[in-house]
Protein backbone atom coordinates (compact mmCIF):
# COMPACT_ATOMS: atom_id res chain seq x y z
CA UNK A 1 0.00 0.00 0.00
CA UNK A 2 0.84 3.47 -0.95
CA UNK A 3 -0.07 6.80 -0.90
CA UNK A 4 1.94 7.59 -4.32
CA UNK A 5 0.24 6.76 -6.86
CA UNK A 6 2.39 7.73 -9.38
CA UNK A 7 5.51 6.22 -7.57
CA UNK A 8 3.76 2.89 -7.86
CA UNK A 9 2.80 2.89 -11.27
CA UNK A 10 5.97 3.65 -12.41
CA UNK A 11 7.17 0.52 -10.08
CA UNK A 12 4.84 -1.35 -12.20
CA UNK A 13 5.28 -0.11 -15.35
CA UNK A 14 7.19 -2.87 -17.36
CA UNK A 15 9.73 -0.58 -18.79
CA UNK A 16 11.45 -0.39 -15.90
CA UNK A 17 11.66 -4.26 -15.70
CA UNK A 18 11.03 -4.51 -11.47
CA UNK A 19 11.28 -8.23 -11.28
CA UNK A 20 8.58 -9.97 -9.43
CA UNK A 21 8.49 -13.70 -8.11
CA UNK A 22 5.96 -15.69 -8.01
CA UNK A 23 5.70 -19.52 -6.52
CA UNK A 24 2.75 -21.48 -8.53
CA UNK A 25 1.60 -24.99 -7.48
CA UNK A 26 0.24 -26.20 -11.20
CA UNK A 27 -2.23 -29.57 -11.92
CA UNK A 28 0.33 -31.86 -13.94
CA UNK A 29 3.50 -31.63 -14.38
CA UNK A 30 4.76 -29.75 -17.82
CA UNK A 31 7.62 -30.85 -19.56
CA UNK A 32 10.81 -28.95 -20.27
CA UNK A 33 9.58 -27.51 -23.64
CA UNK A 34 6.26 -26.51 -22.34
CA UNK A 35 8.55 -24.57 -19.23
CA UNK A 36 10.67 -23.29 -22.49
CA UNK A 37 7.34 -21.98 -23.94
CA UNK A 38 6.94 -19.45 -20.46
CA UNK A 39 10.71 -18.13 -20.52
CA UNK A 40 10.28 -17.35 -24.49
CA UNK A 41 7.22 -15.71 -23.94
CA UNK A 42 3.69 -17.24 -24.88
CA UNK A 43 0.30 -15.15 -26.59
CA UNK A 44 -2.18 -14.00 -23.78
CA UNK A 45 -4.91 -11.68 -25.51
CA UNK A 46 -3.43 -11.03 -28.51
CA UNK A 47 -0.15 -10.12 -26.98
CA UNK A 48 3.28 -11.93 -26.50
CA UNK A 49 4.88 -11.79 -22.90
CA UNK A 50 8.07 -10.78 -22.39
CA UNK A 51 10.91 -13.40 -21.10
CA UNK A 52 10.48 -14.68 -18.17
CA UNK A 53 12.63 -17.03 -15.82
CA UNK A 54 11.48 -20.37 -14.93
CA UNK A 55 12.39 -23.06 -12.41
CA UNK A 56 11.01 -26.33 -11.46
CA UNK A 57 10.95 -26.42 -8.14
CA UNK A 58 9.75 -29.50 -7.31
CA UNK A 59 6.89 -32.06 -8.84
CA UNK A 60 4.75 -34.95 -7.50
CA UNK A 61 3.82 -37.59 -10.00
CA UNK A 62 1.47 -39.44 -7.79
CA UNK A 63 -0.30 -35.93 -6.92
CA UNK A 64 -0.12 -34.96 -10.64
CA UNK A 65 1.15 -31.55 -9.60
CA UNK A 66 4.62 -29.21 -9.55
CA UNK A 67 5.65 -26.24 -7.65
CA UNK A 68 7.57 -23.50 -10.06
CA UNK A 69 8.91 -20.54 -9.60
CA UNK A 70 8.31 -17.27 -12.14
CA UNK A 71 10.11 -14.10 -12.28
CA UNK A 72 8.15 -11.56 -15.02
CA UNK A 73 8.81 -8.11 -15.38
CA UNK A 74 5.12 -7.56 -16.51
CA UNK A 75 1.85 -7.39 -14.42
CA UNK A 76 -0.81 -8.19 -16.88
CA UNK A 77 -4.10 -8.79 -14.57
CA UNK A 78 -3.91 -12.44 -13.95
CA UNK A 79 -0.74 -12.74 -16.26
CA UNK A 80 1.35 -16.05 -14.26
CA UNK A 81 -2.56 -17.84 -14.10
CA UNK A 82 -3.18 -17.43 -17.72
CA UNK A 83 0.49 -18.12 -19.00
CA UNK A 84 0.09 -20.97 -16.84
CA UNK A 85 -3.13 -21.64 -18.55
CA UNK A 86 -1.70 -21.37 -22.16
CA UNK A 87 1.11 -24.46 -21.67
CA UNK A 88 -1.86 -26.42 -20.50
CA UNK A 89 -0.94 -26.85 -16.51
CA UNK A 90 -3.93 -24.41 -14.69
CA UNK A 91 -2.28 -22.92 -11.06
CA UNK A 92 -4.03 -24.24 -8.19
CA UNK A 93 -1.80 -21.95 -6.02
CA UNK A 94 -0.27 -18.39 -6.38
CA UNK A 95 2.02 -16.74 -4.31
CA UNK A 96 3.85 -13.21 -4.76
CA UNK A 97 6.98 -13.62 -3.06
CA UNK A 98 9.07 -10.69 -4.17
CA UNK A 99 8.72 -7.57 -5.25
CA UNK A 100 12.45 -6.30 -6.63
CA UNK A 101 14.32 -6.81 -3.50
CA UNK A 102 11.68 -7.19 -1.19
CA UNK A 103 10.43 -10.26 -0.18
CA UNK A 104 8.11 -12.24 2.36
CA UNK A 105 10.80 -13.50 4.91
CA UNK A 106 9.94 -12.68 8.58
CA UNK A 107 6.58 -12.10 7.92
CA UNK A 108 3.26 -14.06 8.69
CA UNK A 109 0.66 -14.21 5.91
CA UNK A 110 -1.53 -11.51 6.34
CA UNK A 111 0.98 -8.90 7.86
CA UNK A 112 2.75 -6.07 6.76
CA UNK A 113 5.74 -3.78 7.40
CA UNK A 114 6.76 -0.42 6.78
CA UNK A 115 9.44 -0.03 4.09
CA UNK A 116 12.77 1.77 5.37
CA UNK A 117 14.31 4.78 3.69
CA UNK A 118 16.46 3.09 2.29
CA UNK A 119 14.51 0.37 0.44
CA UNK A 120 11.95 3.44 -0.41
CA UNK A 121 15.23 4.84 -2.00
CA UNK A 122 16.29 1.97 -3.65
CA UNK A 123 13.19 1.28 -5.14
CA UNK A 124 12.56 4.94 -6.44
CA UNK A 125 16.10 4.15 -7.95
CA UNK A 126 14.59 1.07 -9.70
CA UNK A 127 12.77 3.52 -11.44
CA UNK A 128 15.50 5.96 -12.92
CA UNK A 129 18.03 3.41 -13.41
CA UNK A 130 15.64 -0.23 -13.75
CA UNK A 131 16.34 -3.57 -12.21
CA UNK A 132 19.94 -3.30 -11.70
CA UNK A 133 19.53 -4.83 -8.06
Amino acid sequence: MTNDGDFANQLMHPKYEVEKRYIARVKGIPSKEALRKLENGVMIEGRKTAKAKVRLQTFDKKKEKAIIEVIIHEGRNRQVRKMFDTIGHPVQKLSREAYAFLDLKGLNAGERRELTHHEVKRLKALTQFGDKK
